[in-house]
């Protein structure tokens, strides 16, 4: 045990955490250069793609520092804000952590984040200053900056370039001699937790377990503490970039795979506890939060009879993604579908994005919400995912609305446009503060509602790509919502519901009716696009019928006649435009999204 290492690399987007997990798979000689790749950790084409990573992997690798065998358990995780779930499970089976930090950007939102996430769970801080390479690099001040905005000592940081191999070596060495050797009793009876699960086509439902106490072997029953169920181990393995190790036993403090041959794949949760069935453990391994879900969208097949093929790409989608939180739901608009809760904007894109490329189906998502907590008059108290589901406004007491602290770290040239979006968002400021001469760091209160649209898009473009941003959920409070329908026909669309603040009803709802206008195609009759709040219209739009010359025939004649065909059509499009139904495309429902 004394000569294992378990460690993860935290970062915020974009600071070269994978560049540098594919150096020191290189430099521990765990691939050979034929073998040696990209994003060697990112392993779904989405990723690879979008340069991000989504899912934390982890990866066996063995190293030799003066004459002493090591094993190396190397976790790299997402970035993004949206998956910092993937992070904390992944720091929850680590003993130290890499803190990246880009020469250049110096110290982001998701850097201060990560590393409240780290020291939570106790784990010794190794600050890596990487891109070094880079012409505008300043080691120096970022070190000074990670000292004043985090309060770690940076003096022995690590300088690396993931890019050039500069540096790679040497920190290494200090992985070996910074981070812990893990700490158990490897003659007590079984305890591991489980972090992370997937699901293999061939072998099933996957577990990737770290061993605290004793060691699990190959054919031995074992027990989840959570709900009691017990299970007969069919294989281990060892995780490698390459291909999985099989073994016959993972030691106490060892990281590896668990095949259980479960097809029933709810059965493994993160964060779960195993233990032997004969000799089981009295206490599980600390305690573990499930992922809670912030934004909720409808997702529905485009195609009716595709509904069970959904529930089974959702079923098997949320084994790869634990964080995933779906219920059936049905739509007057839309049909058959489901309810699903994401982490944030990207989590939705990507799982979306999911869905329609390992499962083939096509889809269509409703605008996304957030959950409001609705006290009614008679005392009763609901929460609400979905808009349309709202009580009438004669039932309801008070609505509370979810609020999030929201940190954004900018360059001080875009402080006066970033203050003046935060405050168009409803935005309560905090706190302000000088990182240094030329880099601001606000705290804001401000409701969840208002970032899980377009919020750091416009962040982004605002701050020209300089400013970051992190946030984390506080609590609920009363707000002055409404419920703004969209009728299309006549008839109300409940998919494109959405809650908003009564001031600003008028004006978005104007907005809305106008960007349907131009996304729902012209039909052989007029088409009103209305906004209401209850029964009460505040904006309308009107889609102009297509145009047909009923008169080209006549060559000459009586003007009666051309009249006569005139008002014949005039009374077919009245009775279309009673019995006619609009399709909406896919632009519709996010046009929900373009409202500033």
């Amino acid at each position: 045990m004394k000569n294992i290492r378990n460690f993860s690399i935290i970062a915020h987007i974009d600071h070269g955490k994978s560049t540098l997990a594919d150096r020191i798979i290189q430099e521990c000689g765990s691939v050979t250069e034929r073998e040696l790749g990209t994003q060697m950790m990112d392993t779904m084409d989405i990723e690879q793609e979008r340069g991000i990573t989504i899912k934390a992997q982890s990866v066996r690798l063995d190293y030799v520092k003066d004459g002493q065998h090591y094993i190396l358990n190397l976790i790299d995780t997402p970035g993004h804000v949206d998956f910092s779930y993937e992070v904390s499970k992944s720091l929850a089976s680590s003993d130290g952590a890499l803190l990246i930090v880009d020469a250049a950007q110096g110290v982001e939102a998701q850097t201060i984040a990560n590393v409240y996430l780290a020291l939570d769970n106790d784990l010794e801080l190794i600050p890596v200053i990487n891109k070094i390479d880079l012409p505008a690099a300043d080691p120096m001040k970022v070190a000074e900056e990670i000292e004043t905005s985090i309060g770690i000592d940076a003096t022995d940081a690590c300088l690396v370039s993931a890019k050039t191999g500069v540096g790679i070596r040497e920190l290494i060495d200090a992985i070996v001699d910074r981070v812990p050797a893990p700490v158990g009793d490897p003659e007590a009876t079984t305890k591991a937790i489980i972090y992370d699960s997937w699901f293999d086509q061939y072998l099933g439902a996957l577990a990737l377990v770290r061993v605290f106490d004793g060691q699990v072997k190959k054919g031995q029953n074992i027990k989840l503490m959570s709900n009691g169920q017990e299970h007969h181990i069919l294989d281990l393995m060892y995780p490698h970039p390459m291909k999985k190790i099989k073994t016959q036993t993972i030691e106490c403090g060892e990281i590896g795979i668990v095949v259980l041959g479960l097809k029933e794949v709810a059965v493994i949760n993160v964060g779960d506890t195993i233990t032997d069935a004969k000799n089981p453990a009295t206490e599980p391994v600390g305690t573990y939060e499930p992922a809670k879900p912030f934004v909720f969208a409808g997702i529905y097949p485009i195609d009716t009879d595709e509904f069970e093929n959904l529930r089974d790409a959702l079923d098997k989608l949320r084994l790869n993604d634990s964080s995933l939180s779906y219920e059936p739901e049905t739509s007057l608009a839309l049909g058959f579908g489901f309810r699903v809760g994401f982490l944030g904007m990207l989590h939705m894109e990507v799982v979306k994005e999911r869905l329609e490329r390992e499962f083939n189906l096509d889809l269509i998502a409703s605008a996304p919400s957030v959950i409001y907590q609705v006290y009614l008059n008679n005392g009763e108290k609901i929460n609400v995912q979905n808009p349309s589901e709202l009580p009438e406004v004669n039932k309801i007491d008070r609505i509370e609305e979810p609020y999030v602290k929201a940190t954004v770290i900018t360059p001080s040239q875009y402080l006066g446009n970033i203050i003046t979006l935060l405050i168009s968002k409803r935005g309560i400021q905090t706190k302000m503060t000088y990182l240094n001469e030329d880099r601001v760091m606000l705290e804001y209160e401000i409701p969840m509602n208002e970032i899980v649209v377009d919020f750091y898009d416009t962040l982004k473009s605002i701050s020209k790509g300089y400013a970051s941003f992190d946030y984390d959920p506080i609590d609920f409070r009363v707000g002055d919502l409404v419920k703004l329908d969209v009728k299309v026909a006549g008839e109300v669309v409940d998919a494109l519901s959405i809650v908003v603040p009564r001031n600003q009803a008028l004006s978005r709802g104007r907005v809305l009716v106008k960007n349907m206008k131009e996304i729902i195609p012209r039909q052989l009759f007029e088409v009103a696009v209305q906004a209401s709040l209850g029964s009460q219209v505040i904006a309308r739009e009107t889609v102009k019928s297509m145009g047909k010359n009923v008169t080209a025939k006549c060559y000459g004649g009586d003007i009666t006649r051309k009249r006569k065909l005139l008002e014949k059509q005039k009374a077919g499009k009245k009775r279309m435009k009673s019995i006619g139904k609009v399709q909406l495309p896919q632009e519709a429902f996010m046009s929900v999204l373009k409202m500033d």
